[in-house]
């Protein structure tokens, strides 16, 4: 919906994605764990924003066809 809730997800999911990596590599399980919970809720959130654009879209269509 927003272009600015979406940038914020991508951050998310790639700060995400640091932690998990630097967790990797320094054999920190939690740290790793962490970067993995963090990439999900970006992406849970990225859904929600994508159902909201498909709502948004098709009531927009609706509209349309009924003018």
């Amino acid at each position: 919906m927003g272009g600015e809730d979406k940038f914020k997800n991508a951050a998310e999911e790639a700060i995400g994605k640091a932690k998990e990596a630097v967790g990797k590599a320094t054999d920190n399980e939690r740290l790793e764990a962490e970067g993995k919970s963090e990439q999900v809720k970006a992406n849970v959130k990225q859904a929600g924003e994508d159902v909201k654009d498909a709502v948004k879209d098709a009531k927009d269509a609706a509209k349309a066809a009924k003018d």
